[in-house]
């Protein structure tokens, strides 16, 4: 029963897609080549392949380089140094107001122009943080729509929802040496249709992502990490979480289609697992299964998954996870913000 339940549910949500295009062979994922690696490659210094290397070689690569070569380097291949996770945060907003004016005053940790765009906003002090929230958005975000939100929703914005969490967190504890970091480093689904409900690009997303956080904490030994996941953002963080630096203290799942596992347990990792969905929010109306590569398993809410329960009682639909005084934002506040080790 439960099968034909989920067959239906998918069907509608997707307008009467052919199943055979739905349920059929798994469609390539989005390519992660760097933008600017040929022409890094071929320079005449014989740069090194930092786009297979470790977060912690590229970490050492610059700080072994000459007085003067980083900034030489960020400022002939931006695209590259302002993506390359690893290399110094500063250098890299550097790099990224280099590529694109529209940034200018703003910390962009990442960004690449090409087809929906990627970015990573830093709210905050990086290099002081003790602890830092990373927020994954979901389907339908992109770099055209980072600040304003897909369909002119400004609650919907990544860039708007990582202020609000920032400044509760802020708010909370003034003291708190804090930072929060918006990151939409890889290629969402268009809309709830195909691959929204399959894998592949939650599977490109999650190497990306665990590459991102081993960028952040190089160096940081103190540094601990909570990766916030909405919607689709909260699959990519499941497929990611066995992969994650042990420094992510906590995993937070909201609005969330499943997060490719049947359990907690199924995600291998030590960080605690926190869920939440808004009563009115259409996630909740997903069979929480997995069919034929399509489906993310079980739903994180359901008690037999194991998460412990994030407070969604008061959040408007799929969207209102981040507006000011909902139950959601004041507890991913308190998780981010909490020193590591923090039973909260």
């Amino acid at each position: 029963m439960i099968v034909k339940q989920f067959i239906a549910a998918l069907l509608a949500m997707t307008l009467g897609v052919p199943g055979a295009y739905l349920f059929g062979p798994a469609l390539p994922s989005p390519a992660q080549v760097p933008a600017g690696q040929a022409a890094w490659l071929a320079d005449p210094t014989r740069l090194p392949d930092l786009s297979a290397a470790p977060a912690a070689t590229v970490a050492a690569f610059f700080a072994g380089l000459p007085q003067g070569r980083a900034e030489e380097l960020a400022g002939t291949f931006p695209d590259v140094v302002g993506n390359l996770d690893g290399a110094p945060a500063e250098l890299r907003y550097a790099a990224n107001r280099r590529q694109s004016p529209r940034w200018t005053g703003r910390q962009i940790l990442a960004l690449d122009l090409r087809g929906d765009g990627r970015i990573a906003e830093v709210l905050g002090d990086l290099r002081d943080a003790t602890r830092v929230t990373v927020l994954v958005p979901g389907v339908d975000d992109t770099l055209a729509n980072f600040d304003t939100g897909h369909g002119g929703v400004l609650r919907r914005a990544p860039a708007w929802q990582g202020r609000q969490l920032y400044a509760r967190m802020r708010a909370d504890q003034p003291g708190a040496r804090v930072a929060v970091v918006v990151w939409l480093g890889y290629d969402p689904p268009e809309g709830v249709r195909r691959e929204a409900f399959r894998e592949e690009r939650a599977t490109a997303g999650a190497r990306a992502l665990d590459r991102f956080v081993d960028g952040l904490v190089v160096g940081r030994p103190g540094l601990a990490v909570t990766v916030v996941g909405h919607s689709y953002g909260s699959t990519v963080a499941g497929v990611a979480a066995h992969g994650l630096n042990e420094r992510v203290t906590d995993i937070v799942a909201i609005g969330s289609p499943g997060m490719g596992a049947d359990s907690a347990a199924d995600l291998q990792t030590s960080a605690r697992i926190w869920a939440g969905t808004a009563p009115g929010d259409w996630t909740r109306r997903l069979p929480g299964v997995r069919l034929l590569g399509a489906g993310h398993g079980r739903l994180p809410i359901d008690p037999a998954f194991g998460a412990l329960p994030l407070p969604c009682g008061n959040v408007d639909g799929h969207d209102g996870y981040f507006e000011p005084g909902s139950a959601a934002l004041q507890a991913m506040a308190s998780i981010g913000s909490a020193p590591a080790g923090d039973p909260r």
